[in-house]
């Protein structure tokens, strides 16, 4: 790419299950400049999850001294005791390897970013077909609780709402079109 891609972040946000993971991976398969931002959380593992690859998994007591040590570009307790939030020390490691960060946080951990890297950031919020489609989606993934469905799919509907404060909004309903409409507004952000 022609532009300048120091200090650029590209932020994709989401309610969960709207498939904004899937739309980062593949453009990392697209894009070398990209490298991903692993968010740190306090939530326990999942049994598909790699430490260091998906998450830093911190406990409730360590993701708390960081936040009391300021090294989080950002954080937001998510749930009670469910903490989540970008390790500084994350998208330094990832600038100074001359890459373009790209994160896969939450609706409200995108504002923040956005807040954060100002011009230097791409906020994109992958919005889903339906609510019922989101549905759908979580329980096939055979991660969720019934309860922890009904909590995200709450969230979901609240999260919906704050699309356009985005400076792009994505309908994923149909897959390779998204990919090829992701891989356009990307090619146009890394060539400003």
């Amino acid at each position: 790419m022609s532009g300048n891609i120091k200090n650029k972040a590209v932020i994709f946000s989401a309610p969960s299950g709207a498939g904004k993971t899937t739309i980062v991976h593949h453009l990392l398969e697209v894009f070398d400049e990209l490298a991903f931002s692993i968010s740190a959380c306090s939530r326990p593992r999942r049994h598909n999850e790699r430490k260091g690859e998906d998450y830093h998994f911190l406990s409730i007591d360590n993701f708390k001294a960081k936040i009391a040590n300021n090294e989080f570009v950002e954080w937001e307790e998510v749930y009670k005791n469910n903490f989540y939030g970008t390790l500084k020390a994350e998208v330094e490691r990832i600038w100074a390897e001359g890459k373009i960060v790209i994160f896969d946080v939450d609706v409200v951990g995108g504002l923040n970013l956005k807040k954060y890297f100002g011009d230097n950031g791409l906020a994109i919020f992958v919005k889903p077909p339906s609510i019922q489609h989101l549905e759908d989606r979580l329980r096939t993934r055979e991660t969720e609780t019934e309860a922890s469905i009904g909590r995200r799919l709450g969230k979901a509907e609240q999260e919906l709402k704050t699309a356009s404060q985005f400076d792009y909004v994505l309908l994923n309903d149909q897959l390779e079109k998204t990919f090829e409409e992701a891989e356009c507004v990307i090619k146009n952000f890394l060539e400003k």
